[in-house]
């Protein structure tokens, strides 16, 4: 069963007939054609297969997730790909990354929901750990829900993210997080995590090592 799903996932993924100037893939997710423009020289740009499960997951389950009007953020948004699928699903975005990524991840975000959402998206720096009152003030930003997609991968400011997830997370905030465990790193994050929030697997693909986790502050997920 999970290879037939992670099949039907996979195949979401298209590419262009014609080898262009600039390096593309798409995706059919929400309805529409995606055409996501990638650079291989760094991480934050590229489509890694976490961002396609987390998709998958949002336009499948739109009935227990029901994305329209509600607040989004995405960390360590990378080529954008969830911001712009929670997008067409009728979220307000906010799409956010390292200032070197905000090019490309702006280029994305406007070329796949121009004219097809009901929100525009809004792409703004984040840098984790930093600046966090200034940029996000606890009193006027309420999230809804936190996305991630494989943002543990070797990083070295798992502190300044764990913050960051605390900082942006209300009593009633949903946290959906898909991660690839590659390394011990992974496995200590997660504990890590566990401390400030209750944590429930939601879907699991072995063949991949992805789990996709929804989290709510301690105390929460039941209530």
């Amino acid at each position: 069963e999970d290879e037939q799903i992670v099949a039907e996932i996979m195949g979401r993924r298209f590419f262009p007939e014609v080898i262009a100037y600039r390096t593309w893939e798409g995706f059919h997710f929400a309805g529409h054609e995606i055409r996501i423009t990638e650079a291989t020289d760094c991480y934050g740009a590229v489509v890694w297969p976490s961002a396609l499960i987390l998709c998958y997951f949002l336009e499948t389950n739109s009935k227990q997730c029901n994305l329209v009007d509600k607040n989004v953020i995405e960390i360590g948004a990378g080529t954008g790909l969830v911001s712009i699928v929670a997008s067409l699903l009728g979220a307000f975005v906010t799409a956010t990354d390292l200032p070197e990524l905000l090019g490309n991840l702006q280029h994305n975000v406007l070329q796949n929901t121009k004219q097809k959402c009901k929100h525009q998206p809004c792409v703004k720096e984040l840098s984790w750990g930093i600046d966090l009152e200034k940029n996000f003030p606890r009193s006027s930003c309420h999230f809804d829900y936190i996305m991630a997609a494989d943002v543990v991968y070797h990083h070295p400011f798992l502190d300044e993210l764990l913050l960051t997830f605390d900082h942006l997370c209300k009593n009633d905030t949903v946290i959906l997080w898909a991660m690839k465990f590659r390394l011990e790193n992974e496995n200590r994050f997660v504990d890590r995590f566990q401390t400030l929030f209750d944590l429930e697997m939601i879907s699991n693909f072995p063949s991949l090592s992805i789990a996709l986790y929804k989290a709510m502050r301690k105390g929460r997920m039941k209530a």
